[in-house]
């Protein structure tokens, strides 16, 4: 079978996290890493409310009815917050809960400690893209710290904030040098190695 074939081939991806901040940066990662690559997708929120264990327990859930049923797709995405665990850890309690041979692919984000880190990797392209000026700063295992800095930053820039910043989740990634958020945010670059490297599969 063609590569050129493949890259025409609609693929299916399957996404559970926390909540919207997760489902809207996750989506717009997916959506530039797959074009960079060449693959179409459909991507299905499976579970995108109700936070971690809700995330871990419905993807636990899935794995059982696929493994009845069959028809997997062809990407499974888990995407949780490290917390204070550290992403290597978050990534290997995710990796354990893996049913072996469940998924062709499985890409895990555990964005360390909180996603809003992801949507501040990059300042210099937050501030041409949305005038935000800052950055996240030092690592913090405060709940909300992050979350609370990326909407004040926005407001700060005369934004309009009205999903705790996930609304402008496609604005920034597009923007965003993936190698300079990368280099900021290991866990990010964690995502976007295991995203690119699934990817790339499904057109040799």
């Amino acid at each position: 079978m063609s590569g050129a074939f493949l890259m025409n081939e609609l693929r299916t991806v399957a996404l559970f996290c926390e909540d919207t901040a997760h489902e809207r940066f996750a989506s717009a990662l997916v959506r530039r890493v797959a074009l960079e690559v060449g693959v179409r997708f459909r991507l299905s929120v499976v579970s995108g409310r109700g936070g971690h264990g809700t995330a871990v327990g419905e993807f636990v859930a899935f794995q059982r009815v696929l493994l009845r049923r069959g028809g997997t797709p062809d990407l499974v995405l888990v995407v949780i917050d490290a917390n204070c665990a550290g992403w290597n850890e978050a990534r290997k309690s995710i990796l354990s809960a893996v049913e072996p041979g469940a998924f062709a692919r499985v890409a895990i984000g555990c964005p360390d400690p909180h996603v809003e880190r992801w949507f501040l990797a990059d300042p210099a392209s937050l501030h041409v893209t949305l005038g935000v000026r800052g950055s996240p700063g030092r690592r913090k295992c405060d709940r909300d710290h992050f979350k609370q800095l990326l909407v004040r930053l926005l407001l700060e820039a005369g934004q309009t904030v009205t999903l705790g910043g996930a609304e402008f989740a496609d604005e920034i990634v597009s923007a965003m040098d993936l190698y300079k958020a990368s280099k900021a945010e290991p866990s990010l670059a964690d995502f976007i190695g295991d995203l690119r490297s699934a990817f790339k599969t499904m057109v040799r």
